[in-house]
């Protein structure tokens, strides 16, 4: 379906072209090919098939056209954070958003510092 073949270039071995669209039309809808791929990755997943690295593409992102006009002023600790947030409070909002991203940063390093010596996985 994603390479743009007709469905009546199906491979005959599949059964009629019209039954087989039938069944994916109708599998799609009722969520059932949802539910197959959940059991195949729950089933992956408990055999450690799955390595589950995240990856992260900034290219897509785009702002909210309600975005524009953000705050001067740093918004008000949450209470949540601690000392945390007391450690980047006198920072403008750049400012802590850059050590919060460094932070995060140091972490995933971590994390992924932590699964270089495990055995690779494919997804």
């Amino acid at each position: 379906m994603r390479t743009g073949v007709q469905w009546r270039d199906l491979p005959e071995r599949f059964g009629p072209w019209k039954t087989v669209y039938e069944r994916h039309r109708l599998w799609s809808a009722d969520g059932t090919w949802e539910r197959l791929l959940q059991q195949v990755q729950a089933a992956a997943d408990v055999a450690g098939e799955i390595d589950w690295d995240i990856s992260v593409d900034s290219t897509i992102v785009r702002a909210h056209q309600h975005a524009a006009g953000a705050r001067t002023e740093p918004p008000s600790a949450p209470a949540s954070k601690g000392a945390e947030a007391a450690e980047h409070q006198g920072d403008t909002p750049w400012q802590s958003l850059l050590a919060r991203l460094v932070e995060v940063v140091q972490e995933v390093r971590a994390w992924a510092a932590r699964g270089a010596g495990s055995p690779a996985n494919s997804t």
